[in-house]
This record gives C-alpha cells, sequence and structure tokens, in this order.
C-alpha cells in the first residue's frame, strides 16, 4: 500500500474567510506578528499497490472531487 497525502488550499486571490478568522483570533489572543493566514485541508489515504500510475490517478481522484479546481489548488505527496 502507498501512502497518499492531498493537500488543498484556496487559490491566492481566493478570499479565504476561515484564514481570516484564524488570524484575527490569534490577533485578539496577542500574537499580532500573524498575517495572512489561509486555512486548507489535508486528505491522507492508503492506496492499492496494484494501481500503476498512482500519480495520474491520485490526480483525476482531486479533479473529480477532492479539489474545487475552480478556486482550490492542490498537492500530491505518494510515499
Amino acid at each position: 500500500m502507498a501512502k497518499v497525502k492531498v493537500h488543498v488550499f484556496l487559490k491566492p486571490g481566493v478570499l479565504d474567510v476561515q484564514g481570516k478568522a484564524v488570524e484575527g483570533a490569534l490577533q485578539g489572543l496577542g500574537w499580532n506578528g500573524v498575517a495572512n493566514a489561509r486555512v486548507g485541508k489535508l486528505i491522507e489515504f492508503d492506496l492499492d499497490d496494484a494501481v500503476a500510475d498512482k500519480e495520474t490517478e491520485v490526480k483525476r481522484m482531486c479533479e473529480t472531487l477532492l479539489a474545487n479546481t475552480v478556486i482550490e489548488s492542490y498537492r500530491i505527496e505518494i510515499a
């Protein structure tokens, strides 16, 4: 089994409401040096070794379900 990690983040220029909320909360707690906070998601799963082209298959998963490619970008790690 291959371990797969998919990191999904909003594209630059897309308003990140959660990131702004985190940034404001951290500043409110005294961490005034925090700026430009962005919130993303991490999706981890195991992928069967029988899958020949893992990178292509995971990319298809991202394009189909895991990321909204209109507003999100993603990065794939396969170990």
